[in-house]
């Protein structure tokens, strides 16, 4: 959501590329973006903001980024607004209710300076997409 910061742990991360606009799959739900080439790799690419807020409309910035994410032999992205930093945070959990009121996606919580950081499960989101 707008002016959130949220993380996940780098051992799900494969690359981070540019964001590129995704061919849209009809009957689809409206935080799966579509399709895009990577290199010859057909990879599918969710919306996280969309994903997180349904009222959002959907991402068509070519200034964000395409997170690449490895589950099992699939990469799937995830396009995100912008990427700040990668640094190391300790991670508080959240109550079980928390956790599930995103889906299951909340993971933890932890703090970079001022900011919370809403740390998500990249595999969840993944496999409440494609499975």
């Amino acid at each position: 959501m707008a002016g959130s910061v949220y993380g996940c742990d780098i051992d799900a991360v494969r690359e981070i590329i540019p964001y590129r606009p995704a061919t849209r799959l009809p009957g689809a739900p409206p935080h799966v973006q579509g399709l895009i080439n990577l290199r010859g790799t057909i990879v599918t690419v969710l919306d996280l903001g969309a994903r997180l807020d349904a009222a959002r409309a959907p991402m068509h910035d070519a200034g964000g980024s395409i997170i690449l994410a490895e589950h099992g032999t699939r990469v799937v992205g995830v396009a995100v607004e912008e990427m700040m930093d990668v640094q190391v945070i300790a991670e508080e959990p959240v109550n079980e209710g928390a956790g599930e009121a995103r889906g299951g996606l909340v993971r933890g919580l932890g703090h970079l300076g001022d900011d919370v950081v809403v740390l998500i499960d990249i595999h969840t989101l993944v496999t409440q997409v494609l499975l």
